[in-house]
């Protein structure tokens, strides 16, 4: 297979996107990037940000034909305009397929799938475990199977990666009719772990720490949506994130975990509606909901607010205890890694929790961490600790052309 794989991760309000060749690879992490980039402020502030990573950059007219939108452009729009670019650069080879993130895959779905109307029809109904997702990606294909019916379209599932946890790991305490109906811990940032935990297996190791390829490891993906992964030779065994993206740690604006029965309290004695839980919990919670300010942990770090630190105070305390409780479920830990925007830039939290994993053996290189360097651990540490930028749109990539070649 010769030509360019497309990746897109569509959002409420953006389009993330990525040119990758087409070429088999060993790994993912040896595949060609050609270029990334991403729509962004969708329907309101339409604008088109071209990041790093092109191998030839495409030509001034189209470069300014891509980036030339109108405020209210909307989804289908930007699609039609980036296939258009794509397809008239002619520094930029075929388009053979497009790959797509996909949060949830639920019970059936555990690869990387070629998309048709069948199954995008039981994909859809699984809108409602993850609503702030699941209907932006599956919208952004059905808008590419208008604009391009012929052009192949593979699912990527951020829950695949942890479908193979011990059946223990994946279980809630309910009536067991529920687990036969799918009602099951699955787990998120599946495609992130998967990609970080191989970057991580090839990083040289100060002979007294654990193999990260056969090690107990965490990683901690710190974005807008966070969760942390327990990994025993490089596959899931838990995960904080169950059946949907909203359980487990605090975020930018979801609550994480609660007690279930403060839910019924909510709807029960004060009188709140299902949909308006629904949106407190999704959408007004998290560091947003405590600090009273913003979900944006750079505007939380750079504010003197009290109610600033408190939330960041928080957020940090939530991830530290959650460390304990997969240590645990590992039999202890030889790596921690940071990944995603927090995890990978703000050196502050990523300082406060290695100092709550102290009891884990963890001793961090205060001058490496505010360098944001690779290796964060002092030399004495017994846990590792890591900085490791993420790379879904890379992992579509390579899941997608294993698809096609298939």
């Amino acid at each position: 297979m010769s030509g360019e794989i497309l990746v897109v991760n569509s959002g409420s309000s953006s389009l993330k996107f990525a040119l990758f060749e087409a070429v088999p690879a060993e790994t993912p992490m040896g595949l060609r990037l050609r270029c990334r980039g991403q729509f962004a402020g969708l329907g309101d502030q339409a604008r088109v940000e071209l990041g790093a990573g092109f191998d030839e950059p495409p030509s001034d007219a189209n470069t300014a034909a891509l980036c030339n939108v109108p405020p209210m452009l909307g989804h289908p729009g930007a699609l039609a305009r980036l296939l258009e670019w794509v397809e008239a650069n002619p520094a930029l080879g075929d388009l053979r397929a497009v790959g797509h993130r996909i949060v949830h895959g639920g019970a059936k779905y555990r690869d990387p799938l070629r998309l048709d109307e069948s199954n995008l029809g039981e994909l859809q109904e699984l809108v409602t475990l993850a609503p702030l997702h699941q209907p932006h990606g599956l919208a952004a294909v059905r808008a590419l199977a208008d604009l391009r019916p012929a052009l192949p379209q593979v699912a990527c599932f951020d829950t695949a990666f942890h479908a193979g946890q011990p059946a223990v790991a994946q279980s809630f305490p309910l009536p067991r009719r529920y687990r036969q109906q799918g009602v099951i811990r699955y787990g998120f940032h599946g495609l992130s772990f998967d990609y970080v935990s191989r970057v991580l297996g090839e990083q040289e190791l100060p002979q007294h720490r654990q193999a990260a390829s056969s090690g107990r490891v965490i990683i901690a993906h710190l974005g807008n949506g966070a969760s942390l992964c327990a990994l025993r030779d490089g596959r899931s065994v838990a995960a904080t994130t169950g059946f949907t993206a909203l359980e487990g740690l605090m975020m930018g604006t979801r609550s994480g975990s609660l007690d279930p029965g403060l839910v019924l309290h909510l709807i029960l004695q004060e009188g709140m509606s299902a949909e308006a839980v629904q949106r407190m919990l999704y959408r007004e919670s998290g560091l947003l909901g405590v600090s009273g300010i913003s979900g944006d942990m750079r505007e939380l770090l750079a504010s003197r607010a009290p109610a600033a630190a408190e939330a960041i105070e928080l957020y940090v305390y939530r991830i530290v205890r959650e460390i304990g409780s997969l240590a645990a479920a590992l039999g202890g830990l030889d790596h921690l890694v940071f990944t995603a925007g927090i995890g990978e830039h703000a050196a502050p939290v990523r300082a406060a929790v290695a100092k709550g994993c102290e009891w884990l053996g963890a001793r961090l290189d205060t001058e490496a961490n505010a360098a944001h360097a690779t290796d964060i651990a002092a030399p004495d540490s017994r846990l590792g600790l890591w900085v490791i930028p993420t790379d879904e749109e890379r992992m579509i990539a390579w899941y997608t052309a294993g698809v096609m070649l298939r």
